[in-house]
């Protein structure tokens, strides 16, 4: 989720999303964008351009999906008990 709200504005590059999505390793983002390719939410563009450049944006099925990602941000927000 955290993957499909760093990609709600422009297309992205690897090391952008890294820094905006907070705590998350190399690893388990390539690992998350690929999924998310694979599931047709996020594509994946590369320029063929020294240095090679590649950018991630969300397609029409992930921007879809934006508006129940906000609703359960919502919900988890309200219902999250912050004592346990």
């Amino acid at each position: 989720m955290l993957v499909l709200v760093a990609l709600r504005g422009e297309p992205q590059r690897f090391g952008a999303l890294r820094r905006r999505v907070e705590g998350v390793s190399q690893k388990m983002l390539t690992q998350t964008l690929r999924m998310l390719e694979e599931e047709g939410l996020v594509s994946r563009t590369l320029f063929d351009e020294m240095p090679l450049r590649v950018e991630y944006a969300l397609t029409a099925k992930g921007r879809g999906l934006l508006p129940m990602v906000a609703d359960l941000k919502a919900w988890t927000e309200a219902n999250y008990d912050r004592d346990l």
